[in-house]
């Protein structure tokens, strides 16, 4: 139960958004820019910076939830969603996306824990500025979001069909704002 009232059973930050979309709609917006906006980095591998750093956060809904996306954007290669969650440096993930989530990961404890080092490496695997730049944003970004749905306890669901859905919904309406029925 949230800890302020919000929509019954409308999961995570969906019913926080909709509580105050004044403020909801720069959160959609850039989680939009971000996730589904122009990037070399596709679709799939933002979604899974934001899953890799929401599970790093011990945040259920955001870690399901676009580990879902990812999963769907990945197709048949959606095993590694699930690799990553499990042990990133082992999975087969590409060598550049272990060193962006190395980088996730830090931002995701300190943005000072970053060293020069990092985007040494990144750089060495072929990471750009941008991509490099947009791995910083999305691991602040989520961690406030993971912040923001933890601090006032909202719903998180627990049957992973339900995951499944969302995450279909996330990809086909590219983050657009949840509305009251």
């Amino acid at each position: 139960m949230a800890y302020i009232e919000v929509e019954e059973g409308v999961p995570g930050i969906r019913s926080l958004v909709m509580f105050r979309p004044e403020t909801g709609v720069h959160l959609y917006d850039l989680a939009r820019v971000l996730l589904r906006g122009e990037s070399t980095l596709s679709e799939a591998e933002r979604e899974l910076i934001g899953a890799y750093v929401s599970g790093r956060n011990n945040c259920g809904f955001c870690m399901n939830s676009h580990a879902a996306a990812a999963r769907c954007l990945y197709g048949q290669d959606k095993a590694l969603v699930d690799e990553v969650l499990k042990d990133m440096q082992a999975s087969h993930i590409s060598d550049k996306m272990k060193t962006l989530l190395n980088i996730a990961g830090k931002v995701q404890v300190l943005g000072k824990e970053v060293k020069e080092e990092d985007i040494a490496a990144a750089r060495a695997q072929g990471a750009t500025d941008k991509e490099i730049h947009d791995t910083v944003l999305i691991a602040a970004t989520f961690s406030m979001f993971n912040r923001y749905v933890d601090g006032l306890a909202s719903f998180t669901p627990t049957d992973p069909a339900v995951y499944e859905e969302m995450g279909r919904r996330m990809v086909e309406k590219n983050y657009q704002m949840p509305q009251k029925d």
